[in-house]
């Protein structure tokens, strides 16, 4: 057998029904959180208070939704289980055909992610995915505990330092907390107003505004994020490798962490409901505010998890989820799908040009549409063909000519 001939796609029936669940879970979460970023400026996104639209009654609880259950909890899954497709293509470091692969796959990923960011929208995650892979793919032959211990040792120290730094203002000398306050509470009304009008205003307008937001975010992203991604995908890896990501866990595992993400839940829901009520005043809504948010993001995701693995158990629930698994297993159409989709409902020059006026209650209903549009047209593509297009014309280009075919 030759080394092309070795290696195929995963065959239908060797699919894990969960990891297509998780995977559909995580786009569709992925998506809640984005919606706002995608119709609004990336500073609205990023400080919510420079919302044109008063953060007070319904919109208010739009964002309380947002923030308590899906900020962060979908693309940490998602980063995840990023972390299981290395391993599922890659194999172990001494397989080099299937290493080989998986570096080609990185490869055109890297490509993807520059076009889906440069020409369609800022915020892509491919770009961030494919780089940290290509540091993670070498450590995935590392026994389990190790990617276990190594991961959740990053992301405490991540989290740590994402709050204690903040936190310290509080003893800080006056002059010193001045400076700090002031740099946090940048961001101007007239400069969220002057972008508005620079998207709407047409195709050339849109694109300087996504390249100077996609010129800010991917650089810091490379620098900043990888860090936690990477550790996210070493813990995907770790918990592929111990069977919790297909079901092979005891049951009481699952329980105890659907119930720790319950509490998670509850925390991170006060913490949201807290800064409301302080107008997100800092430096309380990033330091003291933000604990249960950078620490419990990973229990309440895996609690996530451990519901939707459970309820897969069961002959109902696992009929009811198929159409997610579908959605899931047609990740990366969707991914894309939901950027072209938004853009074109958004952005001038190329769509509505509704940019700036749909509020958070607004893209609720957007995005509830887009899930419902999702979940119906997986299940049918994949009722005639075996992949998703963006997944066919991905894996053509990873394994060569004619081997996409494979199921």
């Amino acid at each position: 057998m030759t080394e092309t001939q070795a290696l195929r796609p995963v065959a239908a029936g060797d699919r894990h029904m969960s990891l297509d669940v998780l995977r559909g879970l995580g786009v569709m979460g992925i998506l809640a959180v984005n919606a706002v970023a995608f119709a609004m400026p990336m500073d609205v996104y990023m400080t919510p208070k420079l919302s044109p639209f008063p953060m007070t009654g319904a919109e208010g609880d739009a964002w309380w939704v947002v923030q308590t259950f899906f900020h962060f909890k979908f693309v940490t899954l998602f980063s995840m289980l990023f972390g299981v497709s290395l391993l599922l293509v890659g194999g172990e470091r001494s397989d080099k055909p299937r290493g080989a692969l998986l570096r080609r796959r990185l490869g055109w990923l890297t490509l993807f992610g520059l076009i889906h960011g440069l020409l369609i929208w800022y915020g892509d995650i491919l770009l961030l995915y494919a780089v940290t892979g290509f540091g993670v793919l070498l450590f995935r032959s590392w026994k389990p505990r190790t990617l276990f211990i190594v991961a959740i040792t990053i992301i405490l120290l991540g989290s740590a330092m994402a709050v204690l730094p903040i936190m310290a203002l509080d003893y800080a000398p006056a002059e010193i907390r001045t400076e700090v306050l002031k740099e946090m509470a940048k961001g101007d009304p007239a400069d969220i107003a002057a972008a508005i009008a620079t998207v709407k205003s047409g195709f050339a307008g849109a694109m300087s505004v996504n390249f100077k937001a996609w010129m800010f975010l991917q650089p810091a992203s490379l620098l900043v994020v990888i860090w936690r991604t990477g550790a996210l995908m070493m813990l995907g890896m770790a918990l592929y490798k111990w069977g919790f990501l297909t079901g092979r866990a005891p049951t009481w595992v699952y329980v105890l962490l659907v119930a720790f993400g319950a509490v998670g839940l509850w925390v991170t829901g006060m913490e949201s409901r807290e800064k409301l009520i302080i107008d997100f005043a800092q430096p309380r809504s990033s330091g003291a505010l933000q604990i249960g948010f950078e620490f419990l993001t990973l229990p309440i995701t895996l609690g996530y998890a451990s519901l939707a693995i459970l309820l897969l158990k069961l002959d109902l629930f696992r009929k009811l989820l198929t159409p997610l698994a579908r959605l899931g297993q047609m990740a990366f159409t969707n991914y894309i799908s939901q950027s072209i989709i938004m853009t074109t409902i958004f952005w001038g020059g190329r769509g509505l040009g509704l940019y700036g006026d749909a509020n958070r209650v607004d893209l609720w209903v957007i995005v509830a549409i887009i899930w419902g549009v999702q979940l119906i047209w997986s299940p049918l593509w994949l009722s005639k063909f075996s992949m998703g297009p963006l997944e066919w014309v991905w894996r053509r280009l990873a394994y060569g000519k004619g081997l996409a075919r494979a199921a």
